[in-house]
């Protein structure tokens, strides 16, 4: 199997970072059971249009996003979840709903709510509904430069 476009951006960048394959699951909670890793470790990337510009939304999987709060912090006036039929075209060589929060090699900005930051490591889906690509958080924000925003809530559903 061929290296995934992270994988090979990753390796390119000396980037240390774990594979972690597990059952397919279609949720961050989910996948974060399965693979028995905190809920708040894993990052799970929202795609949405804000003023009808695709961005990546990326937060702990524990978390929602406060449009409110991404409204104000992005400065946008219209923002709403990108449709599937927007954005399945976008990423190639990903499963549906299991893009990368590697919104730099995929031309588009990349907002992370703050509360990843807090911990060491972050895991994520890596093209596939049965891969977490798990790194530092502090080599993410290196190479993706996103802009780190207080932008999520706790859900308690």
């Amino acid at each position: 199997m061929p290296l995934s476009r992270v994988e090979t951006f990753l390796r390119s960048n000396d980037v240390s970072f774990n594979k972690i394959v597990h059952h397919k699951t279609y949720t961050a909670q989910r996948t974060a059971a399965d693979v028995h890793i905190s809920g708040k470790e894993i990052a799970k990337t929202v795609i949405m249009k804000i003023d009808n510009q695709m961005c990546m939304v990326v937060l702990p999987g524990d978390m929602q996003i406060d449009m409110g709060l991404l409204k104000m912090a992005t400065g946008g006036k219209h923002l709403r979840l990108a449709t599937e039929t927007e954005f399945k075209d976008l990423f190639e060589n990903c499963e549906v709903g299991a893009m990368p929060p590697f919104g730099n090699l995929y031309d588009m900005p990349v907002y992370v709510a703050e509360a990843l930051k807090e911990d060491v490591f972050i895991a994520f889906n890596a093209c596939t509904h049965s891969l977490l690509i798990q790194m530092k958080f502090s080599d993410f924000e290196r190479l993706v430069q996103p802009t780190i925003m207080k932008i999520a809530y706790h859900s308690h559903a």
